[in-house]
């Protein structure tokens, strides 16, 4: 049922493409913003709408065109994408085809066994859920949220491959998948016709399971894109610790993050990184952000925000000189592998 046309209040900032750098993602024809913007947290209907609005919008202007959503985030699930549904329709529809939305599916929902897993009926009948709550006919990059282990891996990369043969995907890409698992699929994927355009893997200064296991250079070899995520480890990596827990951060009220990570260990190797950040004149964040992506084989690193201002903060990472060998050491040296993380 058609309500009539949306009035438009908002248009975007005209210098908004120079702003940003762009990085072709592995050996496809797509180029995508250093940042992007992940609505993993702070998207659901537990937070205002009004500042929901003006951060998408912000991230915008800012030349961030690529908005990466999944049909569990929330809270509820898929809340997260009806968000941005609502921005879409009354703000960024004219700007629709400037705009690269991602979503993914296969990690539960519900206790169905078609809300979950990597099956064609679970993954087809989300996307199909996922456009209804974005309010757009396709969306531009479509994700297997996870390896399934128990559905065999041809009728995983099949339902990718049949949402770009119906107009529902341009793109498709993989996220936690294994290096052995995502090489098999970005072979069944190339061999379809439909290359593995990204696989998205959690990376930081404080988790390098990217490194050790090989995929950096699986990335290289088999020609995708690296978005990562959790680039300032669920904010271990900004000075917001340094000294005790704030009422309002994420380790008070995160499944993702408990307090009691943050023990002296963390505090002395993040101490050292602080003051090798303010050396540069950045901030943590800024250094960790940078350091993510001084990989070729990192196309984008996903940021998330609570404002504009951490929006800004975040984005001016590049603005800085590049890392040297010696200041690269320093942070092998205190950024160890599974600080904070039990891992």
């Amino acid at each position: 049922m058609s309500h009539g046309p949306v009035e438009q209040t908002f248009a975007a900032d005209d210098t908004r493409y120079e702003k940003i750098p762009y990085r072709r993602a592995g050996r496809s024809g797509l180029d995508l913003p250093a940042f992007s913007f992940g609505l993993w947290q702070k998207f659901g209907t537990d937070y205002s709408f009004e500042t929901q609005r003006e951060i998408i919008l912000h991230a915008f202007d800012l030349g961030i065109t690529h908005f990466d959503n999944a049909d569990r985030y929330g809270p509820p699930h898929r809340a997260a994408q009806q968000t941005f549904g609502r921005v879409l329709a009354k703000d960024l529809a004219p700007y629709r085809d400037e705009i690269i939305l991602s979503t993914k599916a296969g990690n539960a929902i519900g206790a169905s066994p078609y809300l979950k897993g990597g099956s064609r009926k679970s993954l087809l009948t989300s996307l199909d859920h996922s456009l209804r709550d974005l309010g757009t006919d396709y969306v531009d990059i479509f994700y297997s949220h996870s390896p399934d282990l128990s559905t065999p891996l041809e009728e995983t990369v099949g339902a990718l491959v049949s949402a770009v043969e119906q107009g529902k995907a341009l793109y498709v890409g993989i996220s936690n998948y294994l290096p052995d698992r995502a090489h098999e699929a970005a072979v069944l994927l190339r061999d379809a016709g439909v290359p593995l355009l990204v696989h998205q893997p959690r990376y930081s200064i404080f988790d390098r399971r990217v490194e050790q296991n090989g995929l950096l250079e699986l990335a290289a070899d088999d020609g995708f894109g690296l978005v990562v995520y959790s680039p300032l480890a669920q904010g271990l990596l900004t000075n917001k610790y340094l000294e005790s827990i704030p009422d309002d951060a994420r380790a008070v009220n995160s499944t993702f993050l408990t307090p009691d990570v943050i023990d002296e260990t963390y505090r002395r190797r993040t101490a050292e990184l602080n003051k090798l950040a303010e050396a540069r004149g950045q901030s943590l964040a800024q250094l960790a952000l940078q350091w993510v992506l001084r990989r070729p084989e990192v196309t984008t690193a996903l940021v998330g925000a609570s404002s504009t201002w951490q929006l800004d903060h975040n984005v001016t990472a590049l603005d800085f000189p590049e890392l040297t060998d010696e200041e690269l050491a320093l942070i092998d040296e205190h950024g160890v592998h599974g600080t904070g993380l039990n891992l």
